[in-house]
C-alpha cells in the first residue's frame, strides 16, 4: 500500500503555494538589527576603510619637493605606478636605486621580516604547545604557573624591547652568561646574525604565552574520554599526541599560528627599539616610518599598501588552505532533489519515497 501524502495547500489561484521554510528574523527585527549594527559599521569604515582608501590613493601620487632638472617646487600629481617600481623594482627615477639608499633595502628588509616570522612563529608554537600541556594538567600550584607563563604577554612591547636592550648589552647578562661557558661576549645589537637572535629571543618570550593561551583553549575542548579510550587501546603518549590531541587541536592552533604570523609581518617596534635597525634588521614597516620621516609620504603610502596586500596574502593562503577558517556557516540550504519534492508536497514524489520505490 502506498502512504497516505498530506495535501497539498494551494493559493486562491489553485496552483501549489510553497510553505515557508525560513523561521529566522523577520523584516521588522532585520531591521532593527541593522540599525543597532550600523553605528559600528559606520566607526570602522572611519578608522580602517577610509585611512587604507587614501593610502591607496596617495601610493599613485608624487610627493611634493623640488624639481631636480628645474630646481623649483612641485606639488606633485599624478605618479603612477612609479612609486611601487621604486620598492619593487628599486628604481629611483630612471635609475637603479644606489646603495644605501631606503629604496635599495626593500628586499634586504623583505627577507629580514621572513626570516622573523618563519623562525620566531616555529619556536612559539613549539613553546606553546609544551607549555598549554602543562597548564592543562591536574596539578598543584597551577593556577600559579599560568599566571607566571602569561606575565610575559602582559607587559607592553616597547618595555619587553628596552629589558632585552640591557640584557643584551655588552656586559649585560647574556654575555655574563656566555662568558661563564667560555664563550666570548657577543654584539647582539650591531652584528648581523647576534642582532637577528636577539629580536626573536625576545619575541619569542613576550608572545609564547599568547600562542600557549590559545592552545591551552583548544585543549580544553578535547572531552576526557578520548583519553581514557586512548590508554584502555594501548596507545603510547607519542601516539596519544600526533593521533588525538594534534587533529583535535588543529583548528585553535592554526587560528594561533595566523594571529602571530601577522602580527610578525608588520614588526616595527621591537627592532626599532632593541637593535635601531642595526645588522641588517630593518623590517618592512621600519622602512616605512623611515621613508615618512623623510618626507616621502606618497612613496610611504605605496609601501605600506604592499605590506597591507602580503598580510591579506597570507591570511588568505592560511583561511583557505590551512584550516584557519574558525568562521561558523550555516549548513547549506540546498536539499537533494527527493527530500525538497518530498517537502514541497509533491505527491507523486512522497508517494514513491514513502514507498521505498
Amino acid at each position: 500500500m502506498s502512504a497516505v501524502t498530506e495535501p497539498t495547500k494551494t493559493s486562491a489561484t489553485g496552483a501549489p503555494r510553497k510553505q515557508r521554510k525560513d523561521k529566522g528574523l523577520n523584516a521588522g527585527q532585520g531591521r532593527a538589527g541593522l540599525l543597532l549594527v550600523a553605528p559600528t559599521m559606520l566607526f570602522l569604515a572611519v578608522i580602517i576603510i577610509y585611512p587604507l582608501i587614501n593610502a591607496v590613493v596617495l601610493s599613485f601620487e608624487k610627493d611634493e619637493g623640488l624639481d631636480p632638472a628645474t630646481g623649483m617646487f612641485v606639488a606633485g600629481g599624478s605618479a603612477g605606478v612609479s612609486n611601487y617600481t621604486h620598492w619593487l623594482l628599486q628604481r629611483c627615477g630612471d635609475v637603479s636605486c644606489p646603495p644605501g639608499t631606503l629604496g635599495n633595502q626593500f628586499y634586504s628588509a623583505f627577507w629580514v621580516t621572513l626570516f622573523f616570522t618563519v623562525v620566531s612563529v616555529v619556536i612559539e608554537v613549539i613553546l606553546g604547545m609544551w607549555f598549554a600541556m602543562i597548564m592543562n594538567r591536574d596539578f598543584k600550584g597551577r593556577a600559579l604557573v599560568r599566571a607566571a607563563i602569561l606575565v610575559p604577554w602582559a607587559i607592553p612591547t616597547a618595555v619587553t624591547a628596552k629589558l632585552w636592550y640591557f640584557i643584551f648589552a655588552y656586559d649585560g647578562i647574556a654575555n655574563k652568561l656566555l662568558g661563564v661557558v667560555g664563550i666570548n661576549p657577543q654584539l647582539w645589537t650591531s652584528d648581523p646574525w647576534a642582532a637577528k637572535f636577539a629580536i626573536v629571543i625576545a619575541d619569542v618570550w613576550k608572545t609564547t604565552p599568547f600562542m600557549a593561551l590559545l592552545i591551552l583553549a583548544g585543549l580544553q575542548l578535547i572531552p576526557g574520554d578520548v583519553y581514557e579510550a586512548s590508554q584502555i587501546d594501548g596507545a603510547s603518549k607519542w601516539q596519544t599526541f600526533t593521533k588525538i590531541t594534534l587533529p583535535l587541536v588543529k583548528t585553535p592552533l592554526m587560528v594561533a599560528v595566523l594571529f602571530r604570523t601577522l602580527d610578525v609581518l608588520r614588526i616595527y617596534d621591537l627592532p626599532a627599539i632593541l637593535t635601531g635597525g642595526a645588522g641588517g634588521t630593518t623590517s618592512l614597516s621600519m622602512l616605512v616610518i623611515k621613508q615618512i620621516r623623510q618626507g616621502g609620504f606618497n612613496n610611504a603610502s605605496a609601501l605600506s599598501t604592499i605590506v597591507f596586500l602580503l598580510i591579506a596574502f597570507v591570511a588568505f593562503l592560511f583561511i583557505k588552505f590551512g584550516g584557519a577558517d574558525v568562521i561558523q556557516r550555516p549548513p547549506s540550504s540546498k536539499k537533494p532533489k527527493k527530500d525538497a519534492d518530498t517537502q514541497t508536497g509533491n505527491p507523486v514524489a512522497a508517494n514513491a519515497t514513502s514507498t521505498g520505490a
